[in-house]
């Protein structure tokens, strides 16, 4: 197949205006007899099932590729979008919980609202919210859900990192049974990893647990961190309103009053230590398998921290959730000097409107005003792929990457990357591994 488009845009180099790219289907070599073999079934022959053989203008492409062709007319093709941070378990709870006094007060809310459903509401919210987010034109998706036995049961239209989400401040069994458990309903996941949900929710043998497993199984790890000014309270000062809460459910609470969120995290898995009983940190080890959502309360003694160590994880910030909260402001310039990999996502609807990545790419632009237009498209497309181990195949256009494209309305006159970012609505053209 070969889609025309008014603007390709790669990830990987200028925009190419008439452009086209030609996408691997089932390989037929369909070149005249006793002629050579054409471009496409040469390539094709490589190339996996749905991946990308060719990309430039669109004449040249024509004439080196055969295949059927797809004009968008006036649109950009670019690669599809990536949702570094999701919960597609809370889809259903759209509108359900308005912004409380205190983050402790939106747990309270949202484990009431969780109590009233079944596993069946949570597979329709799952199934719901992957069909959403492939109409706003996500192609791939890093889903934590707290049903890891539910996976099986789902078939995701899109590309799904599965991260089963962990929490054992109030579990009847112990940390490495909730563990190995969900890593054994996830063992058949062809993308995965573990999730435990936070400092304050899950224990640091769960921590330790699911490091263990990371390292055997080579998966990703992700988790909640220094999101909310009352968690900076409860590690720091020992108290605040998360801080009983969790006391007041019968949380132990020893880990509380010494250190900040992130130093107590980098403790816990800088060394093999705890939060409890923490060791030295080694300070040039790097965290390749951390996926850390939120990163909002830093203090100077972290950003001191940050800019001498190796400690380099993926941050994710989700702007639309963030805002919802009124957490402080994200960090986005002090750690990308530092060199962190920044993603974006939309976090769950229990905190957001839509699972639309391009209204959080809008709502960072509102933020960070100075941050172009090209750089905050990165941050939903390449960038992800760094965190998600897939920067070979996903996330540009590029010959031998997926064919994960989406389109959105281009006119001539306006910036390409600021028309991107601009657009409001439902994609009308989303393609997933050379599928329409």
């Amino acid at each position: 197949m070969i889609i025309r488009a008014r603007t390709v845009v790669t990830m990987h180099g200028a925009p190419i205006d008439n452009g086209a790219v030609a996408v691997s289907g089932n390989q037929i070599d369909d070149s005249p007899p006793g002629s050579s073999t054409s471009r496409a079934a040469r390539l094709g022959r490589s190339a996996p099932v749905g991946s990308i053989v060719d990309v430039g203008k669109f004449d040249e492409i024509k004439t080196r590729n055969a295949g059927h062709t797809v004009d968008l007319g006036e649109q950009a093709l670019l690669p599809g979008l990536i949702n570094a941070h999701c919960h597609l378990d809370y889809t259903c709870l759209r509108g359900k919980i308005t912004p409380q006094k205190s983050f402790a007060d939106w747990i309270r809310a949202i484990n009431a609202e969780k109590a009233k459903l079944s596993p069946t509401d949570y597979l329709t919210s799952i199934n719901e919210g992957f069909a959403e987010a492939k109409r706003f034109g996500t192609t791939t998706i890093a889903n934590l859900t707290a049903f890891p036995e539910l996976v099986s049961k789902i078939y995701a239209p899109i590309r799904t990192c599965w991260f089963a989400e962990l929490i054992d401040v109030r579990a009847l069994e112990g940390a490495s049974e909730l563990v190995d458990s969900a890593a054994k309903a996830l063992k058949q996941t062809k993308n995965c990893g573990l999730a435990p949900h936070a400092l304050f929710t899950a224990s640091r043998d769960l921590f330790r647990r699911c490091e263990q497993i990371a390292k055997r199984d080579n998966i990703l790890l992700t988790t909640h961190l220094a999101e909310s000014r009352e968690e900076m309270e409860m590690f720091c000062d020992a108290t605040g309103p998360l801080y009983a809460f969790l006391e007041n459910i019968g949380r132990r609470m020893d880990d509380c009053g010494d250190k900040t969120p992130l130093e107590r995290f980098l403790h816990l898995i800088g060394s093999g230590g705890s939060p409890n009983r923490p060791r030295t940190i080694e300070v040039n080890r790097p965290y390749p398998f951390w996926l850390v959502v939120h990163l909002n309360e830093l203090t100077e003694s972290d950003f001191d921290f940050l800019e001498k160590s190796n400690a380099r994880f993926h941050v994710v910030h989700c702007p639309r959730s963030h805002n919802y909260f009124g957490h402080s402001p994200f960090p986005f310039e002090r750690l990308r000097s530092f060199g962190f990999n920044i993603c974006l996502g939309t976090d769950s609807l229990a905190s957001n409107e839509t699972l639309s990545l391009f209204a959080e790419m809008r709502a960072f632009q509102k933020n960070f005003p100075s941050v172009s237009a090209e750089e905050i498209l990165q941050i939903a497309t390449i960038n992800p792929t760094r965190a998600l181990r897939q920067e070979n195949a996903l996330g540009q256009i590029r010959p031998g990457f997926a064919g994960d494209l989406v389109a959105v309305p281009c006119a001539g006159s306006r910036d390409v990357f600021e028309q991107i970012i601009a657009f409001d609505g439902p994609v009308n053209f989303v393609m997933v591994n050379g599928e329409m």
